[in-house]
């Protein structure tokens, strides 16, 4: 119905681009002081991400979300993509918690 061309929806980094542009994009993530409009600030980030970012790391945002279709698509080459979308995953989070580590220590 889709074609083979399609990878039903699996995403893909753009190697034209160092690993750490890629990596890096996909490792953004910073929403300090949204408090009541956090909702559309983020959907904000994601659908700016995806518009703008996409062609470089694919715009996963989401190592689940990046799984599944790799491994519906069958194509290994999708597969030894993961690491990137899994590892940066962790990698943008943790940068952000050492950020914002002192805001919530003394709550």
């Amino acid at each position: 119905m889709i074609g083979n061309n399609a990878n039903l929806g699996a995403n893909a980094p753009n190697y034209a681009f160092p690993i750490p542009v890629v990596f890096g994009i996909e490792a953004f993530a910073y929403t300090k002081g949204l408090k009541g409009l956090s909702g559309i600030a983020i959907g904000g980030i994601v659908g700016l991400h995806i518009f703008f970012m996409s062609f470089i790391s694919g715009a996963s945002m989401n190592p689940a979300r990046a799984l599944v279709p790799a491994l519906l698509s069958g194509k290994v080459s999708l597969l030894a993509d993961l690491w990137v979308y899994w590892s940066a995953t962790f990698v943008g989070t943790s940068i952000v918690a050492i950020i914002l580590r002192n805001k919530f220590a003394n709550h």
